[in-house]
C-alpha cells in the first residue's frame, strides 16, 4: 500500500465575499451538527474524554458548547467549501 498524500484544490487565492462571511458561522455549526448526529446513530455518547471502545466523545455537545479550537475546525472546513464553490466558478446568492 503506497503512502496518501492529501492534494486539496489550492483556494489561497480565493477571497470569502464579506456578505457570505456571516455564512461560515452557520455552516460551521451545521457541519458539527451533521458530524453530531452521524456519532450519535452510530451509537456514541457524550464522555468527558474521547473513549473508541466505549464509543464516548467531548464534543458532543451543542456547537456554542464547544471550545474555541473545536469551533475553528469547524469554521476552516466551512470556509474550505465555500472558496471551493467559488474557485470552481459558481456563484452563491440570495
Amino acid at each position: 500500500m503506497s503512502t496518501y498524500i492529501p492534494c486539496p484544490i489550492d483556494t489561497e487565492d480565493i477571497e470569502i465575499p464579506e456578505d457570505l462571511k456571516r455564512l461560515v458561522e452557520e455552516m460551521a455549526k451545521n457541519v458539527h451538527e451533521v458530524w453530531a448526529q452521524t456519532r450519535i446513530e452510530q451509537g456514541w455518547t457524550y464522555g468527558a474524554e474521547r473513549n473508541d471502545e466505549l464509543k464516548q466523545h467531548p464534543c458532543l455537545v451543542p456547537y456554542e458548547d464547544l471550545s474555541e479550537e473545536e469551533k475553528e475546525y469547524d469554521r476552516n472546513t466551512s470556509v474550505e467549501t465555500l472558496k471551493l464553490i467559488l474557485k470552481l466558478g459558481f456563484k452563491i446568492s440570495r
